[in-house]
């Protein structure tokens, strides 16, 4: 990590319209403006998404401004109002980070408000003078390598690459090639294998894999493509486009975490009647659901943090207070598999000792991602981590089997949404459905490709999404009414998200739209003893 300059270092973002005009006065007059601004003139505030706005902070900003126009006055239409929304996101981002609300804001001014506008800029200065420099750290970037062809040699050799033979079941199982897209795992493998690694189609094809594990399920020699494509972009990450969905928002706040100094605020808001216990040996660990409410919950009214409140109502269902990781950082999931090891290693470091500073014995998730990187990769990497890792529905099954619970009868029809970590990463498919086989629902009715087979939800890691992945989505959403459900019941906060959206759609959204909910909520919501 480097530190930074002395100097604060302020960003504001200034529409060309009626704030540029305020600002182009303030220099033609002379006017003292304050050497710790940084002015960046855009077409219009509507303009700087979620993602540049964070990558602002990441990047080294102690406090960042949008300046636009006033609402009604703006040339295209909605801009102060996105702005509006976007600035609200982030704050309270930043406020989960523990970096502070205060340091991001959106601010009017009028072409002859250029007084107003000097005033707003040396008032903010203080204001973040008083706060101090952001406690983000500068993010590792990792070491530029010239020549990689001893590292590919390498990765081909550590996966075995060599081994495939050309058979084209990888192929025909890929869910992207099935959707249409000219993607085939065994050529990409075949071009890597043979130093292919600058062409336009090998770089974007390294970026498409959904890494879900169809392939590595149907492989007979066994090649785990989906490991093979994680160390690829490992290696290229700096090097190429990586295709980040979102302009990179997931992977630029998952790198703010790795900064030591913060003060998250993960569970600040945790209902009052949830046990917890910190000098208990037990934690339970939550991942990024409140993130992604945040970022999400304009378009798509998610609650993903539910699932979090529920699996810790049942953990006191079953006497269970676990401790949890007040400044709980994200696992690194999506930074490992989208390619960026530095810095998913040093989320490891930081978690990995915050968890053992606790005494913590068992960890304990709902999350089909956390449980797969805590439980494996750290490991993979180096990092020892000393503690027991559990799935929550390890638990839960454990726990009921024992009997004396029973459930309330749910009026609606269910199916089931495998998540690809735990069906064929961990190949666990088996256990949410003796799960679901303790439920009291109107029917269970299973789609067409299920467990180890599931199809995946279209995206791995916020990268490569598109009209592929896309169509990838709305054909299981076509599978799931097939049964004639109206509960879909998922394991993975990600497959909701990922439906809801493809539920969006302009021209078959109502015909796709059902009731999703995870199965740990359904479980949560119908026991009881």
């Amino acid at each position: 990590m480097k530190e930074k300059m002395d100097q604060l270092n302020i960003i504001l973002f200034l529409c060309n319209w009626g704030p540029n005009a305020a600002f182009q006065t303030l220099q033609d007059t002379g006017a003292a403006i304050p050497s710790e601004t940084k002015m960046i003139r855009i077409p219009c505030t509507g303009r700087i998404s979620k993602s540049l706005l964070i990558k602002a902070f990441e990047m080294g900003a102690d406090g960042v401004a949008l300046v636009g126009c006033n609402p009604g006055g703006c040339m295209y239409g909605t801009g102060t109002v996105t702005a509006r929304e976007n600035t609200k996101d982030i704050r309270d981002i930043l406020g989960l980070l523990g970096v502070g609300k205060e340091r991001m804001r959106f601010v009017t001014f009028l072409p002859d408000e250029s007084e107003e506008l000097l005033g707003f800029i040396e008032n903010f200065i203080n204001e973040i003078r008083i706060l101090g420099h952001s406690p983000i750290a500068l993010p590792c970037l990792p070491e530029t390598k010239n020549d990689m062809s001893d590292s590919i040699r390498e990765i081909v050799t550590s996966h075995n690459i060599i081994s495939c033979q050309d058979c084209g079941k990888c192929t025909s199982a890929c869910p992207l090639a099935l959707m249409g897209k000219d993607f085939s795992p065994r050529a990409l493998a075949g071009s890597i294998l043979y130093g292919d690694i600058d062409s336009d189609k090998v770089k974007n094809d390294i970026w498409t894999c959904l890494t879900c594990g169809l392939c590595f399920d149907r492989c007979p020699s066994a090649v785990d493509f989906p490991k093979f494509i994680r160390d690829i972009r490992c290696l290229v990450n700096k090097e190429q486009d990586s295709k980040e969905a979102h302009g990179g928002f997931f992977q630029s706040l998952m790198r703010t975490m790795t900064s030591p100094h913060l003060k998250i605020k993960h569970w600040d808001w945790l209902p009052e009647d949830i046990q917890i216990d910190q000098k208990g040996k037990v934690l339970f660990f939550g991942g990024c659901a409140p993130y992604f409410d945040i970022f999400f919950r304009k378009f798509l009214d998610i609650n993903t943090s539910s699932i979090l409140i529920d699996s810790l109502r049942l953990l006191n269902f079953f006497d269970i207070q676990p401790a949890v990781l007040f400044e709980e950082r994200c696992c690194g999931h999506d930074l490992l598999w989208s390619g960026d090891k530095e810095n998913f290693i040093e989320l490891a470091k930081l978690n990995i000792k915050a968890i053992n500073d606790l005494g913590i014995e068992e960890v304990i998730t709902s999350c089909p991602e956390c449980y797969r990187t805590l439980l494996h990769d750290y490991k993979e990497f180096g990092l020892e981590t000393g503690f027991k890792v559990t799935h929550i529905y390890e638990f839960l099954e454990k726990e009921i089997d024992k009997g004396s619970v029973d459930f309330k009868k749910i009026d609606r029809r269910l199916t089931f949404q495998d998540s690809c970590r735990l069906s064929r990463f961990e190949d666990k498919s088996e256990l949410p459905r003796t799960l679901i086989n303790y439920l009291k629902p109107d029917g269970f009715t299973e789609m067409q490709f299920k467990g180890r087979s599931a199809i995946c939800c279209g995206n791995c890691a916020w990268t490569g999404c598109d009209s592929f992945s896309k169509a990838l989505q709305i054909q299981r959403l076509k599978q799931v009414h097939e049964t004639k459900s109206d509960l879909l019941v998922t394991s993975c906060p990600k497959c909701q998200i990922h439906f809801k959206c493809a539920m969006e759609d302009p021209f078959l959204g109502k015909a796709l739209k059902i009731d999703i909910m995870d199965l740990t909520s359904v479980i949560a919501k119908t026991i009881h003893w």
